[in-house]
């Protein structure tokens, strides 16, 4: 190839350009993730797994709420001009602007999978048929798919916390493509913490956000077409 052609195809064009990029703006916004979440990510890993420890475990995973926001809001801001490499300040750019909308509907959901958890691990206690835990599940499922759906568009873009929960119920079956990614996703995430550790999860925490993004983004184009001016 021509010096030219090599002039014409610039800086960061190239597959290994772009992939070193990538793993770049990864791996910093893990760390920052890291470090935002890091006194709650301890509690998580120090509670027993035990019912009366449920409560606490939702306090420790306060924190991570705004931080998956800011991962979320770093990687679909990446810079197309890979030698302008940002993430730092595009993660903390969208920790400022979206933790407290994030939190309006991560505390509910959290509170919510608090109350279904402590109801799991006292079935028996309670006298409840065992046969509640299936629908107990499901709605598990259903709530944390649409924690996924609400977690993209409130971090993407502004709209009041009641719109971000009717549009992330919405877009649950509106798009079933992006609902059944993220259930894998859901899947390979609490496969990893039963045999491992939470702190398996965290430790890959900005690269379940890079597949979150991924799985979303017809539902991220629709959002901006439809429901932006």
């Amino acid at each position: 190839m021509s010096q030219a052609g090599v002039a014409g195809r610039g800086f960061g064009r190239g597959p290994l350009s772009r992939a070193s990029a990538l793993v770049y703006n990864l791996l910093v916004v893990e760390l920052l993730f890291l470090a935002t979440t890091l006194p709650g990510l301890a509690g998580l890993v120090l509670l027993d797994r035990s019912a009366g420890n449920i409560p606490l475990a939702a306090a420790c995973a306060l924190p991570l709420g705004p931080a998956l926001s800011a991962a979320l809001y770093a990687l679909r801001r990446r810079s197309r001009d890979l030698a302008d490499l940002r993430p730092a300040a595009a993660f903390w750019r969208g920790y400022r602007a979206n933790a407290r909308g994030v939190l309006k509907l991560w505390v509910p959901w959290l509170a919510g999978m608090a109350v279904i958890a402590t109801n799991l691990a006292n079935l028996g206690a309670a006298g409840v048929p065992g046969w509640w835990a299936g629908p107990l599940v499901l709605v598990a499922v259903g709530a944390t798919l649409w924690a996924g759906n609400a977690l993209v568009i409130t971090s993407l873009f502004e709209f009041r916390a009641v719109d971000v929960a009717r549009l992330a119920a919405y877009f649950l079956g509106r798009r079933p493509a992006v609902t059944l990614a993220n259930l894998s996703l859901l899947v390979v995430a609490g496969g990893l913490t039963l045999v491992a550790t939470e702190a398996a999860v965290a430790l890959l925490a900005a690269g379940f956000a890079a597949v979150l993004l991924w799985n979303s983004r017809s539902l991220a184009d629709e959002v901006e077409r439809e429901f932006t001016a």
